[in-house]
């Protein structure tokens, strides 16, 4: 199978799953003892889930603090939900964000801030900010990429007292975080790490009622057994895109060239030039993308968002941004990365040229 889903999820990296192994067993088969005993053990596993917080802290801006949880969709119900609690002001949040913050955001009747047609969100409205409020603007879209001018947005909001909130799962490790946020969500799995962990950044001062009780665990935010194992996983991943971020990004940057040289025929949906260039979001006419996913069994791609595959429904973000339902159904989502070769890619996206021509799109 040729890999192009980079966005629903990435292999996992080798220093990744060494680390997890680990803290299994560990080297003395005591390497599953709770973080939270304080006998020998125990304080050893609580060493470790330090230790992968700096690690996954060393990514993101200064002046805050990492609370792990399950996942970013956690992490992002957790800054929505509760944060509204503290700050009543309202909130407001782009049509395009994930559908963690999306349905959170349908749910506290928030205000829905426009993007253009491609996909980039426009110059915050002050109308629509909230006063004492929380607005959510994700960093870089899913399903197509692009890259939102959070700081901006983080001013907007700033000036009308609220915080901002930033769904950083596609670009963390991969793109510069701006300062600015005030909560940011991450994910490991979507930078080689495992899945089951991601967090919540908080910046220092930020007044976040606690997610869970029952325990002191997390600074007493978020109740329950931490995993040592999921943590320093997700430690060695953030510590691993730090040490190669140069690296893979240019790397990236080759493959969204190649790409671009073997798929000339088709439209590119958003910004080609405010974007994650690991992702590649396009359609062609007389395309339907489902058969096409069929017919190009052997590459994994997809639609869109893999938490929407099986609805039916065409991508909201695409449908946002103008795209009629026509052209969103014959649109494909690319994704690559660190571990996809050139040899790779360029096989794959001829499998799927080779599908469209079934299709009697030449």
């Amino acid at each position: 199978m040729i890999y192009l889903d980079y966005q629903a999820t990435t292999p996992l990296a080798p220093e990744a799953r060494e680390a997890i192994l680990r803290w299994l067993a560990g080297a003395e088969g005591d390497g599953f003892a709770n973080p939270s005993s304080t006998h020998k053990a125990g304080r050893a596993a609580a060493a470790a889930v330090e230790v992968a917080r700096d690690q996954v802290a060393a990514l993101l801006p200064q002046g805050g603090r990492v609370f792990f949880t399950s996942g970013a969709t956690e992490a992002l119900n957790w800054a929505l939900l509760r944060g509204a609690e503290a700050m009543p002001g309202g909130v407001a949040g782009l049509s395009i964000e994930h559908a963690a913050s999306l349905q959170c955001l349908e749910r506290l009747s928030a205000a829905i801030l426009p993007v253009d047609s491609a996909g980039l969100a426009l110059a915050p409205d002050t109308e629509l900010i909230p006063e004492n409020g929380i607005v959510a603007t994700m960093l870089v879209n899913n399903e197509v990429g692009t890259i939102q001018p959070v700081a901006d947005f983080a001013a907007a909001a700033h000036a009308k007292n609220s915080l901002l909130l930033c769904d950083a799962v596609q670009g963390y490790g991969r793109v510069a975080i701006p300062d600015g946020p005030d909560m940011i969500a991450i994910s490991a799995h979507k930078i080689h790490g495992p899945k089951g962990i991601g967090a919540l950044w908080v910046r220092d001062g930020v007044d976040l009622p606690p997610l869970m009780f029952g325990g002191a665990q997390e600074q007493g935010m978020r109740s329950g057994t931490v995993s040592p194992a999921l943590c320093a996983g997700f430690g060695a991943a953030a510590a691993l895109a730090a040490e190669r971020f140069d690296e893979d990004a240019a790397h990236v940057e080759r493959l969204w060239s190649l790409a671009l040289d073997m798929l000339p025929e088709w439209t590119i949906n958003g910004s080609a030039e405010h974007r994650y260039h690991g992702n590649l979001n396009i359609r062609r006419e007389g395309v339907n993308g489902l058969r096409l996913m069929s017919d190009a069994r052997n590459v994994a791609f997809s639609l869109g968002s893999a938490c929407g595959s099986g609805s039916g429904k065409v991508s909201h973000v695409l449908r946002a941004m103008g795209v009629s339902e026509a052209d969103a159904r014959a649109s494909i989502r690319l994704g690559w990365g660190r571990y996809t070769s050139e040899a790779e890619l360029r096989e794959g996206l001829q499998a799927i040229k080779d599908a469209a021509r079934l299709q009697g799109v030449n």
